[in-house]
């Protein structure tokens, strides 16, 4: 696993220990073509695994951003993985629950311009379903939102889908906030 493009191109990324599935390279690459510029964004990752998709932001031009990741042996590597490419200055990484760590955001008044949600497949339906009210709240108007999941049980937002596109077994959907 490597970083694609920008200021850390090219660079490995600690794979997080059994039992995640980081997002293939072919897919970070692809998917952020499509989201095209990220420059000054501000990243929430809520489902981090090893950071990859917080990382390839950073290292194209995004502000910031905060990592959530449930396992703490796996939010050590995110950490790590930061450190590695100097970039844990321009990060935050929260060991808690997806949900938890969205609503203590929410409660603060945080909002992000960019949302990864790239939760356990398995889980996809489950937890994505009680995201829903905070995204609303921590989602910046004109944001947009990132799902990745398996392409035989795609969950929804309820908000506009502008693009969808499937990998394999993997499909990505890109849902834009409300104004």
């Amino acid at each position: 696993m490597r970083v694609i493009a920008g200021r850390f191109g090219g660079r490995k990324l600690q794979s997080p220990p059994r039992g995640t599935r980081p997002t293939a390279d072919r897919v970070r690459e692809a998917l952020f073509s499509t989201l095209g510029p990220v420059d000054g964004l501000r990243v929430l990752d809520l489902f981090a695994g090893s950071g990859a998709l917080s990382i390839e932001a950073l290292s194209r031009g995004a502000a910031g951003a905060v990592l959530v990741e449930r396992d703490r042996r796996v939010a050590r590597v995110a950490e790590a993985n930061l450190e590695a490419m100097g970039a844990a200055g321009d990060a935050e990484v929260l060991c808690s629950p997806a949900g938890a760590a969205a609503d203590r955001l929410a409660g603060e008044g945080r909002e992000f311009d960019l949302v990864f949600l790239d939760p356990p497949y398995a889980e996809a339906r489950e937890l994505l379903g009680g995201l829903a009210p905070a995204l609303g709240e921590i989602t910046a108007p004109g944001g947009r939102i990132v799902v990745e999941s398996d392409r035989r049980d795609a969950p929804g937002l309820d908000l506009p889908m502008v693009h969808e596109r499937r990998y394999g077994d993997t499909t990505i959907r890109i849902f834009s906030a409300r104004e």
